[in-house]
């Protein structure tokens, strides 16, 4: 099955637009970038030239010898033993990172006189572009592909109830959801929730319901995270990302989720890992939110860089990492129970980076609250509390109105929509969807 994406609609505006600059689209390991690249290329171009670096080092010597792209396209033409009508084709730069001559390359395609059609990925784009000294900085176009939305796996599995979702999206009246379509909805969430955003797992699952087969590609992708810890980096930093990685379980079952390194290993301290989480945020497997104690305007400058959490980009596979039994999770509302609510709190700090583009942040005070993310929209500052249960009883969030009285306050939990002047609960399979609520 190959999913539709929301982010197509950004592919169709860059093909339009005729001062296009040559496109890189980053993203983690098997979240889709070839797949949807390639789709598009066959259904909106003529030709679709494919070269990937990582398997044809063949390929890098091009870039070695020309500078030119009319003599760079020459060389590959001859190599893939086919012309290029680069008016009509689409020419696809797949695993660039392997290649950096190829990388810095795009420049001179953007500056050249033909506006060539040129998309480039990689799976490791962050690290590499934090080490090229010569990357073509404003020569190119940024576009960020994440794991599959709840709306995007809906839309891709099952269309009655993608209806029934947008059609109470649009009408954003807080209005409680009936329950004829809020359980259906419920129900399929925690199946996303379990099977994650990853396309490959999220596929055969949605097919085959088959919890042994999904198991199995979730643990092939991890497995290709963790060997790119050891060929891409010396050995003793491919040892400590892969001590932070594996204490990530540990860090998210703890009450209070902030980072300790103790709990990496012991006697571990800050300035011999912090190299490490870096690598795994270039590398789009983690994101990371920072304490707030000043909630105000820009939060970046607000930040306590000594206390932060790390959250996996995919709550499918961290449920895979967990080695919880997906079957028991079905039922109920254990899935939002277990793990004292990290599943939850995992999938809103994925969805909310992936929705601000960057990820939140959290608030806390004196450790007697904590209020599990804090957002900027439109020069507000907004707190947003996660419950993973029925309970609906939040000290935090009621400490943190007491203290600033913001202007609107959120509460994202399996429980239907609920308004009260400036409080709203939102669903939490909406959360992909906050800023249409917020605005």
């Amino acid at each position: 099955m190959r999913f539709k994406r929301n982010i197509e609609e950004h592919l169709n505006s860059w093909k339009n637009n005729s001062q296009r600059k040559p496109l890189v689209v980053m993203g983690a390991r098997q979240v889709g970038k070839t797949t949807l690249i390639q789709s598009f290329g066959k259904d909106n171009y003529e030709e679709v030239a494919y070269f990937n670096f990582e398997l044809n080092h063949d390929l890098h010597e091009f870039f070695e010898l020309n500078k030119e792209p009319d003599r760079i396209i020459e060389s590959l033409t001859l190599f893939r033993g086919k012309g290029i009508d680069v008016t009509k084709t689409l020419i696809i730069f797949d695993e660039i990172q392997e290649c950096p001559k190829a990388l810095t390359s795009l420049k001179y395609f953007q500056e050249a006189e033909t506006k060539y059609h040129l998309i480039s990925a990689g799976s490791l784009l962050g690290i590499t572009l934090g080490q090229q000294r010569s990357f073509p900085v404003g020569k190119v176009e940024f576009l960020d592909l994440n794991p599959l939305t709840f709306e995007e796996y809906l839309l891709n599995t099952n269309d009655k109830l993608y209806q029934s979702y947008i059609h109470y999206l649009n009408e954003k009246t807080f209005g409680k959801i009936p329950k004829a379509f809020f359980e259906p909805l419920l129900s399929e969430f925690k199946t996303y929730m379990i099977c994650g955003g990853m396309p490959e797992p999220a596929s055969i699952f949605s097919q085959t319901k088959d919890i042994g087969r999904l198991q199995k590609v979730q643990d092939e992708i991890l497995r290709s995270y963790q060997l790119d810890f050891s060929k891409h980096t010396q050995p003793i930093n491919a040892n400590r990302i892969q001590y932070v990685w594996n204490s990530i379980i540990s860090q998210l079952a703890k009450e209070n989720k902030k980072f300790i390194y103790k709990a990496v290993k012991e006697g571990a301290r800050a300035r011999e890992y912090e190299a490490a989480i870096t690598w795994l945020n270039q590398a789009g497997v983690i994101h990371q939110t920072y304490n707030v104690t000043n909630p105000s305007l820009p939060l970046t400058a607000y930040r306590d860089l000594s206390a932060f959490k790390i959250y996996l980009l995919d709550v499918g596979l961290l449920m895979r990492m967990s080695k919880l039994n997906p079957s028991v999770l079905l039922n109920g509302n254990e899935l939002f129970k277990e793990f004292k609510g990290s599943f939850t709190e995992n999938y809103v700090a994925q969805s909310l980076t992936n929705s601000l583009r960057n990820p939140p942040s959290y608030w806390t005070s004196n450790r007697t609250a904590e209020v599990d993310f804090l957002i900027e929209h439109e020069n507000q500052i907004i707190p947003i509390e996660v419950k993973s249960g029925k309970a609906t009883r939040s000290r935090s969030l009621a400490e943190y109105n007491k203290k600033y009285n913001p202007t609107k306050r959120v509460r994202i939990s399996p429980l239907n929509f609920d308004s009260d002047g400036a409080f709203i609960n939102i669903p939490i399979f909406y959360c992909d969807n906050i800023l249409e609520f917020i605005t």
